[in-house]
């Protein structure tokens, strides 16, 4: 029986990103908890399986009901049926809706009705991964984070979904969009040439990372590295060596060290780290969970958060396709180290 969710919604104090449009509408899930104030630039969502409400994919069917010209999606697995009809209303009251899918999708149900109504679908070919997971509207507005557009990932997983609206942060996602589908350029045969790579958010900053053309390794080992308080991530699947060693060495000078990792994968996976972190004393515990833990977040310091599609793997950073922001805002990383908090208590030691 597939497990129902319920959105958090969170909608969180920032300033508008470059470029952005304040009088952007937002529409409003069915079922929100929204403390704070709402933000004209971001919006965070994550699933929860344990609850009965709409999932994200509601908020995100609702914003792509509202696109008045564009729809580019980039989307390793797409099956919600709120989704496929979200694009194909869109695509018939003439938006113009263009989808990249990973080559082991392409043929599953929703792309296939997608295409068999007109919508251009391409994918990758190749044995990497397409393993993206983002929108663009109108050329104003992004949605990406971990969340495949999938009816596991969105109720039975834990995933983020993040939306920022700024025209230049969605010329980036479209430049790699338009690589992939009017280029079919993907992997290490894609350009590093995205406009705005660090985007400036009322004094903070904004990196934008599409794997494996963009080197963020050192950057992410600067940043980890650097921390001086505390790291808290939630991983998916964790097998570099380096990063593992980072965060021992950081728990070794003081600093809090915690995490969350998926128990099958830290199970099934070859150079998985988990036992490495454990038998070191770092505070790391597996999720109990019967779906996913699918999170792929770091938050530094309670200040700079990472999150996006990449795995903390070889596969996520040098092999797939793949997106990652670095975001260096308080508001925006307590709401993560919330959701830590949540999946970190419900998980085992």
């Amino acid at each position: 029986m597939r497990i129902l969710a319920r959105l958090l919604c969170i909608l969180c104090l920032a300033a508008l990103l470059a470029g952005c449009d304040p009088t952007a509408s937002i529409p409003t899930a069915a079922a929100t908890q929204a403390t704070p104030p709402e933000s004209a630039a971001i919006s965070v969502y994550f699933t929860d399986p344990q609850s009965e409400h709409a999932g994200p994919d509601e908020v995100l069917a609702q914003a792509i009901a509202a696109a008045q010209t564009s729809v580019d999606m980039a989307m390793f697995n797409l099956s919600l049926p709120s989704i496929r009809d979200a694009l194909l209303d869109a695509f018939n009251r003439g938006v113009a809706v263009r989808l990249v899918v990973d080559s082991e999708t392409y043929n599953d149900a929703v792309p296939e009705r997608l295409r068999a109504a007109g919508i251009t679908v391409i994918s990758d070919r190749r044995p990497e991964l397409m393993h993206n997971k983002f929108t663009i509207l109108d050329g104003e507005e992004v949605w990406t984070g971990s969340l495949n557009l999938s009816t596991g990932g969105t109720y039975s997983d834990y995933n983020n979904l993040v939306r920022i609206r700024s025209t230049r942060l969605a010329q980036d996602y479209t430049a790699e969009f338009e690589e992939m589908f009017l280029d079919d350029r993907f992997g290490s045969n894609s350009p590093a040439n995205t406009p705005y790579p660090r985007i400036t958010l009322d004094g903070r900053t904004l990196e934008v990372y599409f794997l494996p053309e963009d080197d963020v390794e050192d950057r992410l080992l600067e940043l980890v590295g650097g921390a001086r308080e505390s790291v808290n991530f939630l991983a998916y699947s964790l097998t570099l060596d380096y990063l593992a060693g980072t965060l021992t060495g950081l728990a070794q000078d003081g600093v809090s060290v915690r995490g969350v990792m998926d128990a099958e994968q830290a199970a099934s996976n070859q150079g998985g780290e988990y036992e490495r972190l454990l038998d070191a004393g770092l505070d790391v515990r597996l999720d109990p969970f019967d779906g996913l833990m699918h999170h792929k977040v770091i938050v530094i310091d309670g200040q700079v958060v990472v999150f996006g599609s990449a795995n903390f793997t070889t596969g996520g950073l040098f092999k797939n396709d793949e997106n990652l922001i670095i975001l260096d805002d308080p508001d925006i990383a307590r709401l993560f180290e919330t959701e830590f908090e949540r999946i970190y208590m419900l998980s085992q030691p």
